[in-house]
């Protein structure tokens, strides 16, 4: 499989456990981590279950896929997000070593992939990740978009 389709089929299963937070009513934002062709973490929005404002996608597939490895360097993993992660993740990125970072749409309000900076590819910190954005981006911005709108629409009724 070349890269991009290998990228389009993973974002698949990042997209299928934001399905996963959006049956549980939280926002739908879902990630999935592979190595080698496995996947060993999955990861969904979890804060209004959890009642964790840290119970981000990304770092439940982090925790995941760590408890997986019995290690917490993700050195040859790759983490497909549906949304550009924020400033926690991208910290959490960048400590747990992840090789290549894969995401959906733009986060205008909190990315830090490259939206409002690029902690992921910082030279200054000891780890810099390789990034790819905008896989199935409409897929991935259409879930939010929806989502958001039936909140609205839930809350003038």
């Amino acid at each position: 499989m070349i890269r991009t389709q290998e990228d389009q089929h993973w974002m698949q299963a990042a997209i299928a456990e934001a399905r996963l937070a959006e049956q549980l009513g939280e926002v739908p934002i879902g990630a999935v981590i592979v190595r080698e062709g496995q996947i060993i973490g999955r990861g969904h929005n979890l804060r209004e279950s959890k009642h964790d404002p840290t119970a981000h996608a990304e770092l439940e597939a982090i925790r995941d896929a760590c408890e997986q490895l019995g290690a917490w360097r993700l050195l040859d993993c790759t983490l497909y997000v549906t949304l550009e992660p924020c400033p926690m993740c991208a910290g959490a990125i960048v400590q747990s070593r992840l090789k290549r970072v894969v995401y959906g749409t733009d986060d205008p309000k909190a990315g830090c992939a490259g939206t409002l900076m690029n902690l992921l590819q910082e030279p200054r910190f000891n780890h810099e990740t390789e990034l790819t954005s905008g896989v199935l981006q409409p897929e991935c911005a259409q879930l939010l978009t929806q989502f958001f709108r039936q909140l609205r629409k839930s809350k003038q009724a």
